[in-house]
């Protein structure tokens, strides 16, 4: 995983490390601007390339926690109690979000053996117990066996040259990925020779690209790179080994909202449930309550070898008085944890909280915005599913279905607290009309609360009609859906097979989003809502309302497209009820 800290050139040009054994460096001089270019297998450019081209074994660390080698898909494991087979990368988030739900200190994992593990030079072995995977991952050393560079990558196809002991070419190979890159290398003698055809793209952490010439550009533009992201090699995850001074940072760069709190094992988070914190650099911090009302205090860190402390000291706030261990970072949240029961949980806040209400004002008349979930008091409105609003001046906001357009007013103001909020009304749909907290600003997603309640609404953006908005994949995956019949080839919950509810049905998806479902050859046809778009997290998404009653109800979703032919599409969607996987695949008569 590249957890990105600020990018910095380093003048180290001249030495890159070359491990002999696994035991042993040596150091030797990068190809200086004027050498030939051929470069030797063994030499430090070749190790440099080897490194880059490495299998990273880090992302999956949340698993197996080593970061030299990385399980092969598919596998299944026991998290919490909760059996889940992961098939690709984004499934691990499902572990994670397991692991958030609820806030304890402890959470479980186990490994369904046997399973085969892949290291950085792609060999691969299988593992058939957890005794097994312990002795390996101990061998993977922060700083040791783990040496990929993950701050760069290359651009392929890349063509590569071998050459006699002479320096006349034996033969030419081109290389399309990472795996086919480090084999070839790996298939070397020592001493062989080999050329690159340049110029070759690298791509930088931060999207950036780089174009080299020669094997001295090459070597100093990976060399340059190397250190200048955090690759969260420490064998845990969530890039949990951070330092004091990046604690402070984080901590000082937003407001916090109180999320969760704990004092003496007992619970005291209904009290101070979205208090807002502010910590400023000269070490005070401001506390307002949810009526507005400011309490001061001050905070300061030091580092011991447990890690970062947090200690706190209000005269008022009395129940936040202790020095905190700061027992995990995640993205937008922090957790402190104190002996004797004692836990607070902050979630950073930086876009939702803004006393300009023209900020969000804009931001919603930018594009349409399409709902991906209301729920009220828990219970979630699948009827509403793939709705799009259309925020309009003078307070005027339209809802629509693709066929029926209901008209209501919005009004954007901020709270005691200074946060943002969304109040809508319609006289048609009173699920909506509620004065909804900004809880959340991601990207192309906003999120909605009711303060204290189990009121939640989650919007996309969608910018269709946006030349700068057009992508490529979105495009592709609609037309190919508008491009006839289908028909559910298989749907199943889990490990439940229940195709058989939907094989009557025809859907066609037709423009203005409307979806057709037809029952029998000349049966009776009723509407529905799909869309494609891809979400705040880079996903792409198939959004799918086919009612809410009967077998359709089940495909009232926002599914995970999983792939597409001329012929076939497959979704999926992970179901929190059944902890497993839905999985629906259309195929044309």
């Amino acid at each position: 995983m590249k957890n990105v800290f600020k990018y910095s050139v380093f003048s180290l040009l001249f030495m890159a490390t070359l491990m002999v054994t696994s035991c042993q460096d040596e150091f030797e001089e990068l190809p200086g601007p004027d050498e030939q270019q051929t470069i030797m297998a063994s030499s430090s450019t070749a190790r440099l390339i080897e490194r880059t081209s490495a299998n990273d074994g880090s992302f999956d660390n949340i698993v197996d926690g080593a970061s030299c080698f990385a399980l092969d898909f598919p596998y299944t494991v026991e998290v919490n109690g909760i059996e889940i087979t992961i098939d690709s990368r984004e499934d691990l988030q499902v572990i994670e979000e397991i692991f958030d739900a609820i806030d304890t200190d402890v959470d479980v994992l186990e490994i369904i053996f046997p399973v085969t593990i892949t290291f950085s030079d792609y060999t691969k072995i299988t593992i058939n117990n957890r005794e097994e995977l312990m002795a390996l991952a101990e061998e993977c050393l922060e700083g040791g066996a783990d040496d990929d560079i993950e701050c760069i990558d290359f651009v392929y196809p890349i063509t590569l040259f071998t050459f006699d002991i002479n320096e006349q070419q034996t033969g030419s190979v081109t290389v399309n990925n990472d795996e086919e890159l480090r084999l070839f290398f790996k298939g070397l003698d020592e001493n062989d020779l080999i050329s690159i055809d340049f110029p070759v793209t690298l791509k930088l952490y931060d999207g950036t690209e780089v174009v080299v010439n020669s094997n001295a550009e090459l070597a100093a533009a990976i060399e340059n790179a190397k250190d200048a992201c955090d690759e969260d090699d420490d064998n845990d995850y969530n890039d949990d080994d951070f330092t004091l001074e990046r604690f402070n940072n984080l901590i000082t760069e937003c407001p916090w909202l109180v999320r969760e709190v704990q004092r003496d094992a007992i619970s005291q988070t209904d009290q101070y449930f979205e208090y807002l914190m502010n910590f400023t650099e000269d070490g005070a911090v401001t506390v307002k309550d949810r009526a507005g009302n400011v309490l001061n205090g001050f905070w300061s860190t030091r580092i011991t070898d447990r890690g970062v402390l947090l200690n706190l000291e209000f005269d008022f706030l009395v129940d936040f008085n202790l020095e905190w261990f700061v027992y995990e970072i995640e993205p937008g949240k922090i957790k402190l944890y104190a002996e004797g029961g004692n836990k607070i949980i902050l979630k950073s806040v930086c876009d939702v909280f803004n006393d300009d209400p023209n900020t969000l004002r804009e931001i919603l008349r930018e594009c349409a915005w399409v709902i991906k979930k209301v729920l009220l008091n828990g219970d979630e409105i699948e009827r509403l599913i793939g709705y799009e609003f259309k925020f309009m001046a003078e307070g005027v906001v339209t809802l629509s279905n693709g066929i029926n357009v209901s008209e209501g007013s919005w009004v954007i103001t901020t709270n005691a607290q200074g946060r943002l909020v969304l109040a809508l009304e319609f006289g048609n749909e009173p699920s909506l009309n509620f004065e909804w907290l900004l809880s959340d600003l991601r990207n192309d997603r906003l999120k909605f609360n009711i303060e204290g309640t189990a009121y939640e609404l989650i919007v996309q953006r969608v910018c269709d009609d946006d030349p700068a908005n057009v992508d490529g994949d979105v495009l592709e995956i609609r037309n190919v859906m508008m491009g006839g019949e289908w028909m559910v080839a298989h749907y199943s919950e889990g490990e439940v097979d229940q195709t058989q509810n939907f094989m009557p049905y025809t859907f066609v998806f037709g423009a203005e989003h409307v979806m057709s479902i037809t029952l029998g050859q000349t049966g009776t046809t009723q509407p529905g809502i799909w869309r494609v778009l891809r979400n705040s997290d880079g996903k792409l998404k198939v959004y799918l309302n086919a009612g809410i009653e009967g077998e359709l109800a089940d495909l009232t979703d926002d599914w995970d497209f999983v792939s597409m032919t001329s012929n076939r599409i497959e979704l999926k969607s992970y179901s929190d009820t059944n902890a497993s996987y839905d999985v629906l695949v259309f195929e044309k008569p």
